[in-house]
């Protein structure tokens, strides 16, 4: 052991007062030299521990040959341990003062794990060099509210197996350059990975984060996955991360009763225990935890160069009484069901990632109606960039589902949304979340024969990217694949060797092309002078026609939406102009699948004055099928 620390005064104090958010730099396990010898410099906070030593393959496992000791009264026991390298697995052993309560704990700040089902720790750096400099210093403009943003939302484990090796997953490296390829080809902008921060069960999917510092290691290091994200920042693709501070898991090795205390949760069961999900909840009025979970946020951001953090489960956050019945949770101290320390919590979350780093977002999975998550601090809102329109998603899967002879009748579900579309800054999520546990594929919600299951895809996708709001596609979606997701194995590759998949992946390739280079789809996608109905009563006849302007009139498109099987000859859409309207896209083209039938590359306005605009195209509308037509100037 030593005297001189890496723990300044500042340090403990800030970590105390729940104002340090570089705790990675400090906390845990960080290779060191002192007076000349290498070794180990251990912290880890456990205030009502009796006794902490660190026990590794260092020294046989040994849980009294190397204590640490207390840093005053701050909680802390540290300690300098020579000869300890990186790439040392080691835990912490607490003797609780409490009970005699006796555990072996990973380092909370632990940068590195050993692969599960074990549950060391490894010391382990952040060190990196890093090629993505053009990216970062132009990744605000990219990042933008009125930046196009089509996000590719995917799990590691499953994206691409090697069946030749027992159907083992990639590693970060093998998976660096075909994911870059595949989605700068495809247009996607941004990466979005499931949690990857490690986490003891495998089918949680990352929901149930153990490591809040580190990747999880089933795939490489640390700087495997930084090699992953260099890869797609040289290739002009943002990366997003989905970041877990609603709930942890109760192993024993994690944060549970840490050092013989609910320290990292609360005491009360009835907001200690998660009852959906039978895991943790931390307690976010501490101090200490706050510097933990804000920590671990810019970790993300600093040390890997994440473009955003996805927060999951907001809304259980949010409330006390979420997935609760009445006796099972206690009011907040005005009598209501708000957590106004998970509140707090929030917004002193988005508020210390714009002020470090104003070029990335953060984004909310929030299904209820909590008004202004996305809108800024200063006006009473949470301050996240953005949130999931659970209810579009919702509303319009349940539409999409139903035979086009009973859709008359729900019309309702596809206009509902423009009464609240710009309350929030809205990303449309068809997440993996609706490919899962029984639900089937995107493709086999969709209703009729084959052709008709297609058509409705590649319509549904249409009527998503028209909508304003920006987009998020779970992998498989994009070719449409047959079975739902199952984290063990890989996506259908092998069906785009059909011609109805290779089809539907070349919609959305064309897809992704024309949200990024139309301005009036992306422009203002959070602005009501993005939006216009040009016809959103036509129920009758199941279609829709719409407007999306952009900054300049001259920009503006149209799009129109027929929801049956059946062909639309002579239907007349009012137009803001005359001249010829060119046929931008139209998911019925044989190219994608479709029938072949429209209007034939474009049709000239006809001085007809339809749904208030001067002019008015009269157009074949193909069957189960989205056109979008532009002026040409």
């Amino acid at each position: 052991m030593y005297d001189r620390s890496p723990l300044t005064h500042d340090d403990v104090y800030l970590f105390n007062e729940g104002s340090h958010f570089r705790l990675y730099e400090k906390l845990g396990a960080h290779p060191m030299a002192h007076e000349g010898e290498k070794g180990t410099h251990f912290a880890v906070w456990a205030p009502n521990a009796q006794k902490v030593s660190v026990l590794g393959d260092f020294n046989g496992w040994d849980t009294e040959s190397h204590p640490l000791r207390p840093r005053e009264s701050s909680g802390i026991w540290e300690g300098f341990i020579p000869g300890v390298e990186k790439g040392t697995s080691y835990k912490y052993h607490i003797a609780s003062g409490l009970e005699g309560y006796r555990v072996d704990k990973a380092d909370p700040f632990a940068l590195y794990s050993e692969v599960p089902p074990r549950t060391a720790s490894v010391v382990w750096d952040l060190n990196y060099s890093w090629g993505d400099e053009e990216w970062m210093e132009n990744r605000q403009k990219r990042n933008a509210l009125n930046a196009p943003m089509v996000i590719y939302e995917m799990h590691v484990g499953s994206w691409g197996r090697v069946p030749e090796e027992g159907g083992r997953s990639l590693t970060y490296r093998e998976l660096a350059p075909g994911l870059a390829e595949y989605v700068r080809r495809m247009g996607f902008t941004h990466v979005e990975f499931l949690p990857i921060m490690e986490h003891p069960f495998y089918g949680s999917w990352g929901y149930q984060t153990s490591g809040y510092f580190t990747p999880t290691s089933r795939y490489g290091t640390p700087q495997d996955f930084m090699f992953l994200i260099d890869e797609l920042h040289q290739n002009g693709i943002g990366v997003i991360l989905d970041w877990v501070p609603s709930h942890f898991p109760s192993d024993e090795h994690c944060l549970g009763y840490f050092d013989g205390t609910y320290l990292f949760e609360h005491v009360d069961p009835r907001q200690r225990i998660h009852p959906e999900w039978d895991t943790l909840i931390f307690n976010y009025g501490r101090k200490e935890v706050q510097s933990y979970l804000l920590s671990s946020a810019l970790c993300w951001l600093e040390a890997y160069h994440a473009d955003g953090l996805r927060v999951d489960a907001v809304a259980s956050m949010l409330y006390l009484d979420y997935g609760r019945k009445d006796g099972e949770w206690i009011p907040n101290k005005y009598g209501g069901k708000e957590n106004l320390e998970a509140i707090a919590f929030l917004r002193r979350f988005n508020e210390e990632v714009y002020k470090n780093y104003p070029g990335v977002q953060t984004v909310a999975e929030e299904s209820t109606s909590w008004p202004m998550v996305s809108r800024p601090l200063y006006v009473g809102g949470l301050g996240f960039g953005m949130k999931w329109d659970m209810g579009w998603m919702h509303d319009t899967l349940e539409y999409m589902s139903k035979d086009p002879i009973h859709r008359t009748y729900h019309h309702s579900r596809l206009t509902f949304r423009m009464l609240y579309a710009f309350q929030e800054n809205f990303v449309l999520p068809l997440s993996h979340d609706e490919v899962v546990y029984g639900k089937g594929s995107l493709l086999r919600k969709m209703p009729g024969d084959d052709w008709q299951k297609f058509a409705n895809l590649r319509l549904l996708l249409g009527y998503m990217y028209a909508q304003p709001g920006k987009k998020l596609l779970f992998m498989g979606g994009e070719f449409g694949q047959w079975d739902e997701w199952y984290h063990e194995s890989t996506l259908s590759w092998h069906l785009l060797d059909q011609p109805y998949h290779k089809g539907m992946q070349r919609w959305v390739q064309d897809l992704n092309q024309l949200y990024a280079t139309e301005p009036a789809l992306h422009e203002q996608d959070f602005d009501p002078p993005g939006f216009e109905w040009i016809d959103c009563n036509d129920a009758l006849q199941s279609t829709l026609s719409m407007m999306r302007k952009a900054r300049k009139p001259e920009d503006a498109v149209v799009a129109i939406f027929n929801f049956t099987p059946v062909p639309r000859h002579n239907y007349r859409v009012g137009v803001p102009g005359d001249g010829f309207w060119r046929e931008l896209l139209n998911s019925d083209a044989r190219d994608y699948g479709g029938s072949g039938q429209g209007s034939l590359g474009g049709v000239e306005a006809s001085p007809v004055p339809s749904h208030g605009h001067p002019h008015s195209l009269n157009l074949t509308l193909p069957p189960l099928a989205a056109v979008v037509f532009k002026r040409q100037a």
